[in-house]
């Protein structure tokens, strides 16, 4: 089954929430391959079914008949539905053949079709802070029962044995698998606790801020991402006051993940000293008679700022660009002029290995000043077309690298964020 999953990254809009961050919605979609996949993983009705035989602890004898055995166990159907404020409600539709020794003689042999139904009331584990599914309330539905018995002895012996044995009997057997395919489930939040590198630099981690709250529609789940540099040091997101909201509409039982510009720009924040660089390159200057090598030192002095509006994000870089000579018999380069700029690049979003990947292109020099000259004094706005042209053409590539590490997404559910349609809001 497909999973739809929105990845919308955004500013802040007006609301009443004031955490900024990252918040999902958890759609159907998701939960139905995640329970039917941990179903088909652990085999789990048909590991019930060899222990039915053995009489082990808290298995019940089925009256009436000996040497049971349970085979032919039906694929299970799974079907979910969110029961707002507790969880989701499930209801597994089977089918198996228990087979025996009567006691009235002969081998017998009961077909039943059945459904296991229990909620699955979704918690905040307290020892580790995750999700947690515990299932509360489980019970057994007969939905037919077919035996190999003479049809003359239906109606006193079966229903006698359905009232006295199958009823009491199957919860035992069949409602542990409920359980056992929950510790599946959970095992499968494990890795939203683990702190995830951002290059060399530091990690991300997505913390819980609360015990994630089912609706009818989807189960929301609030992020306070904890953004932390290589010494150790946190950065703090920039709290704007306002709130992060999910736009629009969406297709019915889809997933989405919100990032907020915020965010970004805090993740951002860890790569800001490899965004400086120096650029040697041969050129001649009117200043010096012959060819020399001619040096640009770029600096960045603030976080990388993410901005967005519908369908378009802007990283906007504050910092200085010096532009150096070298000197004759090995002596450094001296200063011609040091610039003071904000300019900032088209930002293209993608997705690749679970980490969302960033792609740059020139956009505008906003502005330009002169902070020194060794050169003497120069309109300073006369340079804005040259530096434009040589951020984009020597200093964009740099950027483009440096964003190639990507940024993690919550790992959770064995979530494949490369099906997932990204959009700018």
């Amino acid at each position: 089954m497909l999973r739809i999953l929105c990845l919308a990254l955004c500013g802040l809009l007006t609301g009443s929430r004031a955490d900024p961050g990252a918040l999902l919605r958890l759609g159907m979609d998701v939960m139905n391959h995640e329970v039917q996949s941990a179903m088909d993983e652990s085999h789990i009705l048909e590991k019930m079914a060899a222990e039915a035989g053995k009489n082990g602890p808290g298995m019940k004898a089925i009256k009436g008949i000996s040497d049971v055995k349970v085979k032919d166990v039906l694929v299970p159907v799974i079907t979910l539905s969110l029961v707002p404020g507790e969880g989701i409600f499930q209801c597994v539709s089977t089918g198996m053949t228990i087979t025996g020794k009567s006691i009235i003689g002969g081998n017998m042999e009961i077909i039943v079709v059945l459904n296991i139904t229990a909620t699955d009331r979704l918690l905040k584990d307290e020892e580790t802070g995750l999700p947690m599914f515990k299932s509360e309330g489980c019970e057994v539905i007969l939905v037919s029962v077919k035996t190999n018995l003479p049809s003359n002895m239906m109606p006193k012996v079966i229903n006698k044995f359905l009232d006295s044995t199958l009823h009491k009997v199957l919860p035992g057997l069949l409602c542990p698998a409920i359980d056992a395919v929950l510790v599946y489930v959970n095992k499968k939040w494990a890795g939203l606790n683990d702190p995830m590198p951002v290059g060399q630099m530091g990690t991300v981690r997505y913390a819980l801020t609360s015990t994630p709250a089912p609706t009818a529609s989807y189960i929301q789940v609030d992020f306070s991402p904890e953004v932390q540099q290589k010494k150790g040091n946190a950065i703090e997101l920039a709290d704007s006051g306002e709130a992060l909201e999910f736009p629009g509409e969406y297709a019915e039982g889809s997933s989405q993940l919100l990032l907020s510009a915020a965010f970004l720009t805090a993740e951002l924040a860890l790569l800001q000293t490899s965004l400086d660089v120096t650029v040697k390159k041969t050129k001649v200057a009117e200043t010096y008679p012959k060819r020399k090598p001619l040096v640009t030192k770029i600096r960045i002095n603030k976080p990388p700022k993410v901005t967005m509006k519908q369908g378009k994000s802007l990283m906007h870089f504050h910092g200085t660009l010096e532009m150096l000579a070298a000197k004759r018999r090995g002596k450094g380069p001296v200063s011609l002029f040091l610039l003071e700029l904000h300019f900032n690049l088209k930002t293209q979003f993608s997705v690749s290995k679970n980490r969302l990947k960033m792609a740059t292109s020139m956009s505008s020099l906003l502005t330009l000043s002169r902070e020194s000259s060794s050169v003497g004094a120069f309109n300073e706005e006369k340079l804005t077309g040259f530096i434009t042209d040589y951020l984009g053409e020597v200093y964009v590539p740099v950027v483009n690298d440096v964003l190639q590490v990507g940024l993690p997404l919550p790992d959770f559910l064995d979530m494949n964020y490369n099906l997932a349609e990204l959009t700018v809001i």
